[in-house]
C-alpha cells in the first residue's frame, strides 16, 4: 500500500542537570567543588533510505521520542549524553513544518538527513563555576528543555516524466508496453487509484528513464476533487510531462487537453510551465486520424500519434521524452530562502530582550525567548542560584522596568513556570 503522506510528532531529548556536590576526603578537607555537567539530550533526525518505499510506518505513529541526557554526579561524573534517533523514511520524501506547512528539506537522495528537533544541552556543574572570586560554588544549570514539533511527511515520487491526463485515456496500457510495471488496466474510470512507477529502456539498449503513470485527473483536481491532490502532489518532481488525450470519440479531445492545463496552473508549483508533450493517445479506434487532424489544428502544431494496441509511435515517443529529459534541468521544490533555517530561527534586531504584561493588580507577567531560558536553565533551589538569577534580571533592566509597571513590595512576579514575590 502507497502512504504518502504522514503527520507525526517529534520530541528530542532534555538536557540532563548540572550536579552541586563537594569533594569530600579524608586527607583534603577543602577539596572543593566536583559537580558534573548533565548530559545532552538526543536529537531527532529523517534520513532517506531507499529500501523503503512508504510512509506505512508513520501512519498510525504517536511520536518519535528520543532520551533525556542523565543528570551529572560527584567526582566530576559527567551524564551520559543520549544517542540521536534517526527515523527512516522513503527517498524523496520531503519534511514540513505542521504550522504554517513551512519546508524543511527535500529527501531526494539515499543518505539525505535533516534535524527535525535538536536535544538539549547539559547543565553545567557547580565545578564549572568555580573562580578566583567564586571558590565555594553552590549553583549548577538545569538541562536545556528538549523541542517538540509536529512534522508532515509527504513522498513525492522520484520519476523523470510524467504521464498526465483524464481516466482511461490508455496511460497505464503505455506503461506497462514500455516497462515492466504490470500495472492493472481495465475499461473504467480510476483503474489507477496510486502512482506507479516502470523504469523505460531505450531502443538502443543503453539509456533509460523512469516514468510514472498518475492516477487520471477530473476538473476540480487542484481543488481536490477525484484523487486531485494525491496525483498534483507526485507530478511536482517530473521534469517533462507526457500529456495522454484519447482519440476514441468518447470526449472532446481539446477540451479534455483544456482542462487539464487549467488544473495544472490552478495547483501552483509551475506545473504548466513543465515541458509538455502532448500525445494523442488510442490512434487504432475508428475515425482517430480524422479527429486527431482537428485536434492539431486546435492545438496548432502537431501532437504524438500514438497506439499502445499495436504499438505503433512507440518508439519513437520514448525516444523523444528522454530527449526533452537531457534538455530540462530538475525543478526545486522550493526556494532556499523558504528553508526555516534561513527564515524563521534568525531573531530580530529591533526584537525586545523582554516584555512585561499586567493580568491583574498585583500579578506581573515577564516574558521573553532569552529570560525564560536563562530562569529554566538556573538551578533555583540554592540561594547561589537564586541571587545569579536576580542579578541577571537586574542586569537587563527587569527591576527598573517593574518600577516603571508599578510593581510594590509583595507583588507576584511569574517568569515560565518560576513565581517569586517582588522586593523594592
Amino acid at each position: 500500500m502507497l502512504i504518502d503522506r504522514a503527520v507525526v510528532e517529534v520530541r528530542s531529548g532534555k538536557g540532563g542537570n548540572g550536579a552541586i556536590s563537594f569533594l569530600r576526603e579524608k586527607n583534603l578537607p577543602k577539596g572543593g567543588p566536583d559537580g558534573g555537567n548533565g548530559g545532552n539530550g538526543g536529537s531527532v533526525y529523517f534520513i532517506a533510505r531507499k529500501n523503503i518505499n512508504t510512509l506505512l510506518a508513520y501512519r498510525h505513529s504517536k511520536a518519535i521520542i528520543a532520551k533525556d541526557g542523565e543528570k551529572g554526579d560527584k567526582k566530576m561524573r559527567f551524564g551520559l549524553s543520549q544517542e540521536d534517533v534517526y527515523a527512516e523514511v522513503p527517498v524523496g520524501t520531503v519534511v514540513y513544518l505542521e504550522e504554517g506547512m513551512v519546508p524543511l528539506a527535500d529527501l531526494s537522495h539515499d543518505g539525505d538527513k535533516v534535524l527535525v528537533a535538536k536535544g538539549g544541552k547539559g547543565g553545567r556543574g557547580n565545578a564549572s563555576f568555580k573562580s578566583s572570586r567564586l571558590r565555594v560554588p553552590k549553583i549548577a544549570e538545569n538541562g536545556h528543555p528538549g523541542e517538540t514539533k509536529r512534522i508532515v511527511l509527504e513522498l513525492k515520487l522520484l520519476a523523470d516524466a510524467g504521464l498526465i491526463g483524464f481516466p482511461s485515456v490508455g496511460k497505464s496500457t503505455f506503461l506497462n508496453v514500455v516497462s515492466k510495471a504490470n500495472v492493472q488496466t481495465a475499461d473504467y474510470p480510476f483503474t489507477t487509484l496510486v502512482p506507479n512507477l516502470g523504469v523505460v529502456s531505450l531502443p538502443n539498449g543503453i539509456d533509460q528513464f523512469v516514468l510514472a503513470d498518475m492516477p487520471g485527473l477530473i476538473e476540480g483536481a487542484s481543488k481536490g476533487k477525484g484523487l486531485g491532490f494525491s496525483f498534483l502532489r507526485h507530478i511536482e518532481r517530473c521534469r517533462v510531462l507526457v500529456h495522454m488525450v484519447s482519440m476514441s470519440g468518447e470526449r472532446d479531445p481539446y477540451n479534455d487537453y483544456c482542462l487539464i492545463n487549467e488544473e495544472l496552473k490552478d495547483y501552483g508549483a509551475d506545473l504548466e510551465k513543465r515541458p509538455q508533450i502532448v500525445v494523442a493517445s488510442k490512434m487504432d479506434c475508428p475515425g482517430a486520424i480524422e479527429r486527431k487532424k482537428e485536434f492539431d489544428n486546435k492545438l496548432g502544431f502537431a501532437s504524438f500519434g500514438l497506439s499502445s494496441l499495436t504499438q505503433n509511435g512507440v518508439n519513437p515517443l520514448i525516444n523523444y521524452i528522454y530527449e526533452m529529459i537531457q534538455k530540462t534541468p530538475v525543478f526545486p521544490l522550493f526556494k532556499q530562502e523558504e528553508n526555516p533555517q534561513y527564515k524563521i530561527y534568525q531573531a530580530k534586531d529591533s526584537e525586545p530582550l523582554f516584555t512585561i504584561k499586567r493580568p491583574s493588580a498585583h500579578l506581573f507577567v515577564i516574558e521573553g525567548k532569552k529570560v525564560e531560558e536563562e530562569c529554566a536553565l538556573t538551578n533555583i533551589t540554592t540561594d547561589q542560584g537564586i541571587a545569579k538569577l536576580l542579578s541577571y534580571l537586574t542586569k537587563i533592566g527587569v527591576d527598573e522596568a517593574l518600577r516603571e509597571k508599578g510593581a510594590i513590595s509583595k507583588d507576584t512576579i511569574r517568569i515560565g513556570d518560576f513565581e517569586f514575590e517582588y522586593d523594592e
